[in-house]
């Protein structure tokens, strides 16, 4: 297969009468009254043109384009003709194959509802910040999925992952292709400052590994790297909360040793998994929300502000109590876990 090219990241026409039953008076010698004579379909008068036949009815169009659609990229695929950037995004195979796999698990299977869309902002850079939870972490996949199909704009989110994404033979590819890239300060600027809509989840794996009594309760935040990231980028911090992942592998126990052995920060027991085998690995079909919060801007500060650590501590003291505030009160908005 080819290889991929690489961009860089830095009057009218006047309508005719349609056929059909015409009316016209015809006025006789005499004083008799005008009576009235009915041209019928498709016939034609001195003066008149007779009007086109209508056109057949268009038969598998739709069909035909997916069809054809759907071989162009397959073509592209195969020639290579298609553009990824720097970090290995492919837009189109995102768009049309990704997104097409996550969106029945979105739509039907979490029933994702999303509040506050409208924070985030239609163009430009910004940092949506989220709780990390749910064992394995499709919350991330769910965000993305969130922002492009129910933004006006359909933005698309790039995820700052974890270093053992990218170990992982098949997940490094997907996730790069995806958009995610290292969660670096470095990448993370450089995309901020193209313009590009980046998500974090500062909890990292001690939000997913956490214990299922511990559910809805942020773990710390690091040191405030992400806040620095978006101070020197000039770009706002939008909160987001995610209700609904806590539960869909609820990890009562954790294998260390069997952990320690595989190279992995954990390993769930759940109360399916691994009892029932690969079965145990369906996720529970939980309801889900995604809210948005307000945005916190940033460009108001100096330069040096990236610097201060007093700074960093209060800003990321601010989106974390601010994420875990409406964590709180969509659980108390929730009707069940389920519904």
């Amino acid at each position: 297969m080819a290889d991929a090219k690489v961009i860089p990241f830095d009057e009218e026409r006047p309508r005719r009468r349609p056929a059909g039953r015409r009316v016209r008076a015809v006025a006789p010698p005499g004083p008799q009254p005008v009576r009235a004579v009915e041209a019928h379909p498709g016939e034609t008068h001195p003066g008149e043109t007779e009007p086109p036949p209508p056109a057949p009815a268009a038969t598998g169009d739709g069909w035909d384009r997916r069809l054809a659609g759907g071989l162009a990229f397959l073509r592209r695929r195969i020639t290579g003709e298609y553009e990824v950037d720097e970090f290995g995004y492919d837009k189109e195979l995102t768009d049309q194959v990704l997104m097409s796999l996550l969106r029945p698990l979105y739509d039907k299977y979490f029933r994702v509802e999303v509040k506050g869309i409208e924070n985030i902002p239609a163009e430009g850079g910004a940092l949506i910040v989220a709780n990390h939870s749910g064992t394995v972490p499709l919350d991330g996949l769910m965000l993305q999925v969130a922002v492009h199909d129910r933004h006006p704009a359909q933005r698309h989110l790039r995820l700052l992952a974890a270093d053992l994404v990218f170990m992982l033979p098949v997940v490094n590819e997907l996730a790069r292709k995806a958009g995610h890239t290292l969660a670096c300060a470095e990448d993370a600027q450089r995309l901020l400052e193209a313009g590009e809509l980046v998500g974090v989840m500062p909890e990292g794996f001690k939000g997913i590994g956490k214990p299922f009594g511990d559910r809805y309760k942020l773990q710390r935040f690091g040191r405030g790297g992400f806040v620095s990231t978006a101070l020197r980028a000039g770009t706002p911090i939008v909160p987001c909360s995610i209700v609904g992942a806590e539960e869909i592998y609820p990890m009562i126990g954790n294998a260390k040793t069997l952990a320690r052995l595989l190279g992995i920060p954990y390993f769930p027991l759940t109360p399916t998994f691994p009892w029932l085998g690969p079965l145990g690995a369906v996720p529970l079909p939980t309801k889900w929300t995604i809210q948005f919060g307000e945005p916190i801007a940033t460009d108001g500060y100096a330069a040096e502000a990236a610097d201060d650590p007093m700074l960093m501590f209060n800003l990321t003291d601010q989106v974390r109590e601010q994420i875990q505030h409406t964590l709180y009160k969509l659980l108390v908005q929730r009707r069940s876990v389920f519904f």
